[in-house]
This record gives C-alpha cells, sequence and structure tokens, in this order.
C-alpha cells in the first residue's frame, strides 16, 4: 500500500486534477489538509463524488486539556476559558506574555496569511479579489467576538460600522464575514422555529474556533462568562457529532437544539443557577417545549443540579469530561 500525504494542497494551483490522476491509482491511500471550508467545494469535490471521507479539526476539548495538562478540573476550566485549547498552548510553559505571543503568532497567521492566501487564489480563478482591508478585517472580527451568543445580521454589523464613523456597504460586510468562517475562525448557527420545525433566515449566532483567540482580541475588561461558556459548549456538541442550531420558541430561545441520527435534544446554558428568577428564565422555555425529548441546563452552579419535572440540571464542567 502507498500512502500520499498533501499538507495545504489547496495553495497549488489545479490541485484538483493532481488529486484526482493520483486517487485513481492501486492501492493508494490520499490524504489531504486544507485550512480553509472551500478545499472540497468546485472541482475537486466533482472529481472525488462518494469516495472521500471528510474529517474537521477543532482545538483541544476540555477533556483532552485536563488529559494533557493534568491540571485539577476547576483550575483547568479556569485557564481553558482563558487560554483556550490550541494544542501548544496545554504543553507550554502558561505564563501570561508567553501565551498572549503565541496567540498573536496563530491570530496573524491565520487571519493575514491564509486569507490572503485564499483571496489570492479566487483572483486568479475568478479575477476578483473581494477581501482588500485587512484593518477592516479585524475590526469585524473583533466585533463578532465581542457578541458571541448574541444574534447577528449583517445589518447589524453594517450599522456598528456606520455608527463608528466607517462607510461601507452590506454586500462588504457580507464578503468579510464569509471570509472569517471560511478561515474556520467563526462558526455560523443557524435559528431552528421549535413549532414551526423550519430554519430561519435571519439573525444568526457566531461562535469563535478558540476563547484563547477570543481573549487575545478582546480589550481585557471584556467580561461574559455565561457567553464564554455557551461557546465552548457548542464547540462540544459539534464534537459529539450533533447538528446544531438556536432553537426559537414564540419570544423565547432554547440556547441550543440538537440532532443525532433522528434524536432532538434540547441545551440551556447559565453560568449560574441559584438566584430564583434565573432559574425560572432558564426553565421556562423547555417547561414550554410540548414533546419528550431530553432537556438539559448547563451550569457552573453546583447547588441547583437535580432533575425538575424531567429537565436536567447538571454542572457543566462534569458534563465537558462526561461525568454529567
Amino acid at each position: 500500500m502507498t500512502y500520499i500525504f498533501l499538507d495545504e494542497i489547496q495553495k497549488v494551483k489545479d490541485f484538483e486534477k493532481a488529486v484526482d490522476s493520483l486517487f485513481v491509482k492501486e492501492k493508494t491511500d490520499l490524504y489531504m489538509t486544507g485550512s480553509n471550508a472551500c478545499m472540497l467545494s468546485g472541482d475537486l469535490a466533482t472529481f472525488l463524488t462518494g469516495r472521500y471521507v471528510e474529517i474537521s479539526m477543532l482545538p483541544f476539548s476540555f477533556k483532552e486539556y485536563v488529559s494533557v495538562t493534568g491540571l485539577r478540573k476547576e483550575e483547568a476550566f479556569s485557564e481553558y476559558m482563558q487560554s483556550g485549547g490550541l494544542p501548544y498552548i496545554a504543553v507550554m510553559d502558561r505564563t501570561d506574555e508567553k501565551v498572549d505571543m503565541y496567540l498573536e503568532g496563530i491570530y496573524h497567521t491565520v487571519l493575514i496569511r491564509d486569507i490572503e492566501d485564499r483571496q489570492v487564489r479566487k483572483e486568479r480563478e475568478t479575477g476578483k479579489r473581494k477581501i482588500t482591508d485587512i484593518a477592516l478585517l479585524k475590526t469585524i472580527a473583533r466585533y463578532l467576538a465581542s457578541v458571541i451568543g448574541s444574534p447577528v445580521s449583517i445589518k447589524s454589523v453594517t450599522d456598528y460600522l456606520i455608527s463608528s464613523g466607517r462607510k461601507i456597504s452590506p454586500n462588504t460586510v457580507n464578503d468579510y464575514m464569509e471570509a472569517l468562517a471560511e478561515a474556520f475562525i467563526f462558526y455560523p448557527v443557524e435559528r431552528f422555529d421549535i413549532v414551526g420545525k423550519q430554519l430561519l433566515k435571519v439573525n444568526k449566532k457566531m461562535y469563535m474556533v478558540d476563547l484563547g483567540l477570543r481573549s487575545h482580541i478582546l480589550p481585557r475588561g471584556h467580561y461574559d462568562l455565561g457567553f464564554s461558556i455557551e461557546n465552548i459548549v457548542f464547540f462540544e456538541l459539534q464534537r459529539r457529532g450533533n447538528k446544531v442550531t438556536v432553537g426559537k420558541l414564540g419570544t423565547t430561545e432554547v440556547d441550543f437544539v440538537t440532532q443525532k441520527q433522528g434524536v432532538v435534544s434540547y441545551y440551556q446554558v447559565t453560568a449560574d443557577m441559584a438566584a430564583q428568577e434565573t432559574f425560572e428564565r432558564e426553565m421556562r422555555p423547555l417547561r414550554n417545549i410540548r414533546d419528550n425529548y431530553e432537556k438539559t441546563v448547563l451550569t457552573l452552579d453546583r447547588f441547583s443540579l437535580g432533575n425538575y419535572e424531567g429537565i436536567k440540571v447538571v454542572n457543566v464542567i462534569d458534563w465537558l469530561l462526561d461525568m454529567g
């Protein structure tokens, strides 16, 4: 058997034809890596239809981070929230200065070099280049990082930029947001009408691939514990093989609706459930869902854990470690 490994192959002109010619050889096992979402679009997908398996890679899960660092789970979670789960961070000497320097290098590489490479390829294929202003790209990335967990639209981002004194069109904003998603920096999540059983076209949510990168680009005073936990839970649900959407139920919202092999589950995420008002706010949407699928609230709070009329309240750290 001959094994062929092609790293970042999308940078090579007409690589699709070369890959197809190698793929048809007998006793050949072919592996390709790429760092943007469009690698298997266009000609390559046509050549390899039904003959490939795509494996998406993410930074370390919390469980992996604990395993590598050997830290106690509460200490590890605090670090994971701040520094993120990029593999090298888990094994390095994690001083604030060294972590920040490493994250700066990663962010600069992905945001500038990878997106620039993608734009060069697009320009070669179509004669057009949509992303020309890296400063604008960074501004949009910073804004999206600051509104994680909140509904966002092309219009809301455009309005923010205009209010900051920048003249810009919604089409341009859309191009830049698509570039950030293609580079796997942000993952858009559609909203799902639980009663109507259909996807909604407006106000998606955007989650950032790594909280360390988010901490790096946001001002140090920016603090939103609940939304940060929500970001971690989203990617954990992805890792566990779920199709994930944000649930809409009348005027209320369910943080995540998942589907896996035909089975639906509902999740609420909150930092703390101790206050009666917060408890009722998080439980109300789940109580109003008229089906018998599993409903779970994930929280850092350990005082309100239990089963409330079929709705489970689980500690999020234990759930991430498969102890929930």
